[in-house]
């Protein structure tokens, strides 16, 4: 179950190496925002990926490491219920 609300966000750079910050819930976002539609490309915590068509204000509520460089989706951040 997700959360309905947030209470810390932090903009994504997306990165096909790099991690989002492994001091908040061992590195797991709790969902993404999407600023700018497109595509994208999720990483999980198993390493294991999958791509998304977003749309502008869509809060795709995945609980994932990292965000690929591929993809047109911009704008992104990652959401947190710390």
């Amino acid at each position: 179950m997700y959360p309905t609300s947030y209470n810390h966000a932090l903009a994504i750079t997306k990165s096909d190496t790099v991690n989002f910050d492994v001091n908040l819930k061992n590195g797991l976002c709790d969902a993404i925002y999407v600023g700018g539609a497109g595509t994208m490309t999720v990483v999980f915590q198993d390493g294991s990926t999958q791509v998304f068509t977003v749309a502008v204000g869509d809060i795709l509520p995945v609980k994932v490491k990292r965000v690929n460089n591929s993809g047109t989706a911009s704008l992104l951040v990652a959401l947190y219920s710390v």
